[in-house]
């Protein structure tokens, strides 16, 4: 009769064949990491709105977009995620950071910052990530933003517009895709950037204004 650390020795030596045989299936199957791609941030001059600070909220998305998967959209609607790449971050996210930096390279704004940095603002942009994608079966980059200027002082809406570019992509493969996708994103940021530089923008009043606006009231008003 067998002692029981005999008997598991030999159960162990049938296993271990087969955990071995799922540990090398597991690594062939897991495949290459996804290449990661970032997004531009163009670099223009574009005058006016001197002296504002803006807030840039992250673009509202549906869930299909807040992601760092790369979006195929064919004629019926249908959505599917090209292998073997992704973006650097996702995607809302990424796209916030980038529309500030753009502000930063290409206006004369005081100063742009997202709503987290505590910074007081005049206007804040909100915005909705409506599409980017490749549209099959053209092979077409959509990039579409909704925004909205809101006056961080009393929360009305200023302004607003749908900003929309389309750029050919040479294939519907990860270094494609996101080559054509970046550059209709370059487009709609510029835009944007150019429409709130040169919209009339409220301000907040800086302190010391309305004691300096009272003042020279009172100097028009006096007796001469």
């Amino acid at each position: 009769m067998s002692s029981p650390l005999i008997a598991r020795a030999c159960l162990l030596r049938r296993v271990a064949p087969v955990l071995v045989l799922a540990a090398l299936t597991g690594a062939c199957s897991s495949g290459p990491a996804p290449a990661t791609y970032d997004l531009s941030a163009p670099t223009s001059r574009i005058r006016g709105a001197s002296g504002v600070q803006v807030l840039v909220n992250e673009p509202a998305a549906l869930q299909q977009l807040s992601t760092q998967q790369i979006l195929v959209k064919d004629a019926s609607g249908s959505v599917s995620f090209i292998g073997g790449g992704q973006w650097a971050d996702n995607l809302p996210r990424l796209i916030q950071t980038r529309l500030i930096n753009t502000f930063e390279n290409a206006s004369q704004l005081r100063g742009v910052s997202r709503p987290s940095s505590g910074a007081v603002a005049d206007v804040q942009l909100i915005s909705e990530l409506r599409r980017f994608e490749i549209a099959t079966p053209d092979n077409q980059a959509v990039a579409e933003i909704s925004v909205k200027i809101v006056s961080d002082q009393n929360g009305r809406i200023v302004n607003g517009r749908i900003f929309r570019a389309s750029i050919p992509a040479s294939a519907v493969d990860a270094p494609n895709a996101a080559r054509a996708l970046d550059e209709a994103l370059t487009v709609v940021m510029l835009d944007i950037v150019r429409w709130v530089s040169g919209s009339p923008l409220p301000r907040r009043e800086e302190p010391g204004d309305a004691g300096s606006q009272s003042q020279d009231t009172s100097k028009e008003q006096a007796p001469t």
